[in-house]
């Protein structure tokens, strides 16, 4: 398997140059050569780490089987539960709880094993690497989690000031490794991108101090997330597969198209938005414009910029890199695309799309609770009230993260406070640690230079 770029300048590199290259160098996103089917079947019966092992193989030719399984087996070992990603049937909907790894969100699927693969790398090729990523919340700490402590790596994380919840901060700040630096960016996520992104096309910058990627720009962080759609269907047993996926940056739905391209028997993604609503905007308008961003009680959608959404313009436009160049050209210009019927009909054969405000997630909440005794966290919210406004049987909804992460939407919902598990308890007598930087590409390229030459 060869990996290319979605702008057509980086062809024919291996599994191990995509995941360190993160961001291609030409500024496009990383995709397979070819996307592999399934046989089903063969897949069934597996359990998650198995199932994980032979889809990961797939993608992967240039790390050996046996390594392959070692670096999987480490990275689903530290969840608190074998099956690492349960599905539970409540109200009429599937629930995959995606949040049982350390940081307790979605996001540990996908860096626990992007970590180890980091460092089997760099311990491979006697390298470094300093990882830079933006966060609108959950990324930042899985990341962060992912990597602490690891050989040859420093990770620069950054987030919006004042705008990810209390938990999602302090997991991210009280992290005493001297391999972690947390940047406090004056803005919004959508900024933090920008920068990041920034700083990735700066060539000599990033050369300078080989910058690697963790955010879902990286191809693994993709691969990972794809595995839990094919679990889901089997665990399920539903013949017509309808996923609600609540997303702020078009990756965790991504996965599931890219299951579906490999034979999954997906009838429709349907996507969960917050009132930060990009997505559904294009999906039932074929209107993607960036609007100022809304703070909400599911800070990890609070995006405008969905960074994966490029690698589905590739796809949608027939493979076409030239064009995909061209469409990211004109956003970049004009902050805006618009799509014609034509193309609309192709996306809304693949995706549904629902938005939904706060006074919703909040009754969701409140009412999912009620009526089944289960607690959904804000982004969970989400993705069931889409799947209710779909009007589907058996929807199965991702569930993104632990609702002790959220426990002020929680009370506000149910008048009562979440279970915190102890890992979360723990945090609030930690020292946090964090830099607060201006909303400025210099000042975090400055902040980096510095904690690097200490």
């Amino acid at each position: 398997m060869r990996y290319k770029s979605t702008r057509g300048s980086v062809n024919n590199i291996s599994f191990t140059e995509a995941f360190l290259m993160g961001l291609a160098t030409d500024g496009g996103l990383i995709i397979p050569e070819s996307i592999p089917t399934v046989d089903l079947e063969k897949l069934r019966d597996l359990e998650y780490k198995e199932l994980a092992y032979e889809i990961f193989k797939l993608f992967i030719d240039d790390i050996d089987e046996k390594t392959i399984k070692e670096l999987t087996d480490k990275s689903y070992s530290t969840f608190d539960t074998p099956e690492v990603a349960p599905v539970i049937k409540k109200d009429g909907v599937y629930i995959l709880e995606l949040f049982h790894g350390p940081t307790f969100a979605f996001k540990d699927i996908a860096l626990q094993f992007l970590g180890n693969l980091f460092e089997y790398a760099l311990d491979k090729t006697n390298s470094y690497i300093n990882i830079l990523g933006a966060t609108s919340g959950d990324t930042g700490s899985a990341a962060i989690y992912g990597l602490k402590g690891k050989k040859n790596i420093n990770i620069f994380i950054l987030h919006p000031h004042n705008k990810v919840s209390k938990v999602q901060q302090m997991q991210m700040t009280t992290v005493e490794d001297n391999n972690v630096y947390n940047i406090a960016v004056d803005g919004t996520f959508d900024d933090c991108q920008y920068i990041v992104k920034s700083i990735f096309n700066d060539l000599d910058f990033r050369n300078r101090y080989k910058l690697g990627a963790v955010n879902s720009i990286n191809w693994a962080r993709i691969l990972a997330q794809i595995v839990y759609y094919f679990y889901a269907y089997f665990k399920t047993g539903v013949d017509e597969l309808y996923f609600s996926v609540p997303t702020g940056n078009f990756g965790d739905i991504f996965a599931g198209y890219v299951a579906k391209k490999m034979g999954l028997p997906i009838k429709k993604l349907i996507l969960a938005t917050n009132s930060n609503d990009i997505l559904y905007r294009f999906v039932n308008f074929g209107d993607y414009s960036i609007k100022g961003v809304v703070q909400t009680l599911s800070p990890s959608m609070d995006i405008q910029i969905a960074s994966n959404f490029e690698r589905y313009l590739y796809y949608l436009f027939d493979e076409d890199p030239s064009k995909t160049k061209e469409l990211m050209d004109e956003f970049t210009k004009n902050k805006a695309l618009s799509f014609d019927k034509d193309i609309l009909t192709k996306v809304q054969e693949e995706f549904e799309s629902y938005s939904v405000d706060t006074d919703n997630t909040i009754s969701t909440i409140r009412e999912f609770y009620n009526e089944t005794g289960y607690t959904a966290d804000p982004h969970t919210a989400s993705g069931i009230s889409a799947a209710k406004q779909s009007k589907h049987n058996d929807v199965i909804c991702l569930s993104t993260a632990h609702p002790a992460k959220f426990p002020d939407a929680i009370k506000q919902a149910t008048g009562k406070t979440p279970y915190e598990p102890e890992a979360i308890k723990k945090l609030y007598s930690k020292t946090k640690r964090m830099s607060v930087c201006d909303n400025n590409i210099d000042d975090v390229k400055n902040f980096i230079e510095k904690s690097l030459k200490k």
